[in-house]
């Protein structure tokens, strides 16, 4: 064998990612592009409510000797949120800590008004009714005993960005639920 076959031997491209791998790594919330992690007063409380609220699978909970939380995981909707109990002395404060959050989580679910209802049940507060949106969602948002805000939204028509353009006109509109906001 020449020493050119053996370097392209040695060189061989890797195999493509299948689309089941593809979905393992994403669609199970790990190796995620892109996970959530919050900071909660009460973490263990916290993973108890998302269950309740959000139906969440618990992945994992790290407990330190005191029994708070320093690192858990759930898995929401198909996403890893992750999530610690606060630590002020390290500086991870919650919402509560700060009186109010500049963070929303987007949950796009099949059915919103499901979803609203049962974390209300669950005891998250309504921030605003579910109501169909300009852009095409039905959508409305919760705030959970934690401090953090959730809106959750369903497609409900495809609008192009020249159409969601010409409808965000009625936003001044008494009439559109997101200027009674």
């Amino acid at each position: 064998m020449s020493t050119t076959a053996t370097k392209a031997k040695a060189k061989a491209k890797p195999a493509a990612k299948t689309k089941a791998a593809s979905k393992k790594a994403n669609g199970s919330g790990r190796n995620a592009p892109l996970s959530p992690h919050i900071i909660c007063r009460g973490a263990a409380k916290a993973i108890e409510f998302y269950k309740k609220a959000f139906d969440a699978k618990e992945m994992m909970r790290l407990p330190g000797p005191d029994g708070k939380l320093l690192h858990a995981s759930v898995e929401i909707n198909g996403a890893m949120v992750m999530l610690t109990d606060e630590w002020p002395e390290h500086g991870a404060l919650s919402p509560l800590a700060f009186k109010g959050t500049t963070v929303t989580l987007h949950l796009n679910v099949p059915d919103v008004d499901k979803w609203f209802t049962r974390a209300v049940k669950a005891g998250a507060t309504p921030t605003m009714p579910v109501a169909d949106m300009f852009w095409g969602d039905r959508y409305g948002i919760v705030t959970d005993p934690f401090g953090h805000a959730w809106s959750i939204a369903t497609r409900k028509k495809n609008l192009t960005v020249a159409e969601i353009q010409e409808a965000a006109k009625t936003m001044a509109s008494p009439d559109c639920p997101a200027a009674q906001s």
